[in-house]
């Protein structure tokens, strides 16, 4: 089934008051209802159905995004971003997972509105990787309290999101330091003028069919991947999901209540979709 969910409700700063009035006006959905939406859209491709499952939890995008809103870049945006995720949540909750979609959809929330602040904070990137990723929300949102990092303090986060004492202290280094503009106005100090980036940094010009080559090689992969994930039945999919690509990673017994299994069958149907996974990207090869 191959649909296409337009945005319900265009997002600008000039309605943005008249927006979240709108949201908040919007009534919530029974379980009853939200199963029946679920089917309609799931089964018979009833964009109506997927509408009103969008609409009627436009107000949780809007409490996630609230979260966001120290990082300075404009709430709307990321209000939109974080309803962009959860448009692709609904075009992928399956009603006899035995959850709410308000629960399903906060993962997919969550990873639009990082990655709009990830590509924007900052003109450079700061983060690339998740565990940089990781680490970049977190420690930014204990710094709002500690300042400047003590050793102890360093050594208790870095424990606490398993990274290495040197990528804190490196993250926290990015999180004070202030983009440089690559090049100076004339008008500007002739200091400043030396110190910029334009008269120091040499142009190593990469070949372009490297460049080429690179990147239709990273499509590929990805393309592989999802083809391989798009395979996999969607309790399995969940599970993959839920300890591979969540930001707080579910545990054995927590998926196991959720799927109404025991923990080592959910180990198991771990361990055989992380080998299906293995094997279709493997023939796709």
């Amino acid at each position: 089934m191959t649909t296409e969910l337009a945005l319900p409700i265009n997002l600008s700063i000039g309605t943005f008051d008249a927006y979240l009035n709108a949201v908040n006006q919007m009534s919530r959905l029974t379980v009853e209802e939200e199963t029946e939406l679920a089917i309609r859209f799931r089964e018979d491709g009833d964009l109506s159905a997927a509408r009103e499952l969008v609409l009627s939890n436009l107000r949780f995008v809007v409490y996630v995004a609230r979260g966001y809103s120290g990082y300075g870049l404009p709430l709307p945006d990321i209000i939109q971003e974080g309803n962009v995720g959860l448009m692709k949540a609904v075009k992928r909750f399956d009603p006899s997972m035995g959850v709410r979609l308000v629960s399903f959809a906060v993962h997919w929330i969550k990873a639009e509105i990082h990655e709009y602040v990830i590509k924007n904070w900052r003109i450079v990137k700061i983060a690339t990787t998740k565990a940089q990723r990781k680490l970049f929300f977190n420690l930014r949102k204990s710094k709002k309290s500690l300042g400047s990092l003590s050793k102890a303090e360093a050594s208790t986060i870095a424990n606490d999101l398993g990274v290495d004492l040197k990528n804190v202290y490196e993250m926290e280094q990015r999180l004070s330091s202030q983009d440089m503009a690559f090049d100076m106005s004339d008008d500007d100090g002739a200091d400043d003028q030396f110190s910029a980036p334009v008269n120091y940094l040499q142009a190593h010009a990469a070949d372009p069919a490297d460049i080429l080559e690179n990147a239709d090689w990273e499509g590929h992969e990805q393309d592989r991947l999802s083809n391989a994930l798009a395979e996999l039945d969607p309790r399995s999919l969940d599970i993959l999901s839920s300890r591979w690509l969540s930001e707080e990673k579910a545990t054995l017994h927590e998926l196991a209540e959720r799927h109404k299994v025991s923990a080592e069958r959910i180990r198991q149907l771990e361990a055989n979709a992380l080998k299906k996974l293995k094997s279709a990207v493997l023939l796709a090869a």
